[in-house]
């Protein structure tokens, strides 16, 4: 008989497990002894604020990050067989969305291993769910590119997509250029396109307000040192 691979949602940001988790959610993470996360360091953090009832040095946890070679990951495997569940985390949110987890999950799946997802908070979904933009048609795009001209390429090439499938067309920016892409879109975008913009999304200092892109001039300091997703809408 193999494990479980359970796929755990933890918190995006310094807010308490039981404030967005379900205690279903919870109860899981508190009964494995095995994982796979993305940074160890993080994770341990993670299963104490969730009440981990074991020595957080006991647990069995494995890395698997953007560093790890895709020959490495059947290996990570290696509990399933031996017939213990195992838990995936990431560092924020939930696993495998936009995150290098969904490797082990497809690995698992080549190997017969149940998956079963659990219930947490995914600032993807979040940002769309209040964006007002639709979520009848939708497609993310990770993160455009940081320099220009391929940048404001990019921008006017998901604009197109938006207007002539309808379908809201989502990204993510890092803290330290999400002012400037807010910039970038309000200055490319047709002034009456609609952006949306999410940050600290299920936090005290949760900010989503959706405006036409002229709206957004000016307006960068609104996200700066904020980790955003950004949503466009035709």
């Amino acid at each position: 008989m193999t494990g479980t691979l359970y796929l755990i949602p933890v918190p995006l940001g310094p807010v308490s497990p039981d404030a967005c988790l379900p205690p279903d959610t919870l109860a899981v993470a508190r009964r494995l002894g095995h994982f796979v996360v993305e940074r160890a360091k993080t994770a341990r953090a993670h299963l104490k604020a969730m009440g981990h009832p074991q020595p957080l040095q006991a647990l069995h946890i494995e890395e698997l990050n953007e560093h790890t070679l895709a020959a490495a990951v059947p290996a990570l495997l290696a509990p399933l067989k031996a017939g213990h569940d195992l838990g995936l985390l990431s560092e924020a949110g939930c696993p495998a969305v936009a995150d290098p987890g969904a490797a082990l999950v497809l690995a698992a799946h080549r190997e017969a291993i149940p998956v079963v997802p659990l219930i947490g908070p995914s600032s993807i979904l979040l940002a769309l769910m209040a964006s007002g933009l639709g979520g009848q048609h939708f497609a993310f795009h990770g993160y455009l590119p940081a320099k220009e001209p391929e940048r404001s390429k990019k921008i006017r090439e998901i604009e197109k997509t938006a207007r002539r499938e309808r379908a809201t067309q989502l990204f993510i920016e890092t803290p330290y250029r999400s002012a400037a892409l807010l910039d970038a879109l309000a200055a490319t975008l047709s002034p009456d396109t609609l952006v949306s913009v999410g940050a600290d999304l299920s936090l005290p200092s949760q900010l989503i307000h959706t405006r036409s892109a002229k709206n957004w001039r000016g307006q960068a300091d609104t996200v700066k040192d904020r980790l955003v997703v950004f949503g466009i809408g035709a």
